[in-house]
């Protein structure tokens, strides 16, 4: 069960711009830019499920 660099590097790439989505929503909360947060959460919400599936397809590689 040996894991591929480029599914590990980009799930860790994702995860981190979720980190980052995540970030930018509360700073722009705290400065009422809801705009601003919408796009952000919705940005998180599509980045997520994109996680999951990278970290599925690598699970489930033999």
């Amino acid at each position: 069960m040996k894991r591929s660099y480029v599914g590990v590097i980009l799930l860790c790439i994702i995860l981190f711009l979720c980190i980052v989505c995540t970030q930018k929503a509360v700073n722009a909360y705290y400065f009422d830019q809801y705009r601003t947060v919408i796009v952000y959460a919705v940005m998180n919400m599509l980045l997520f499920p994109t996680a999951i599936m990278i970290y599925r397809r690598e699970r489930d590689v033999e």
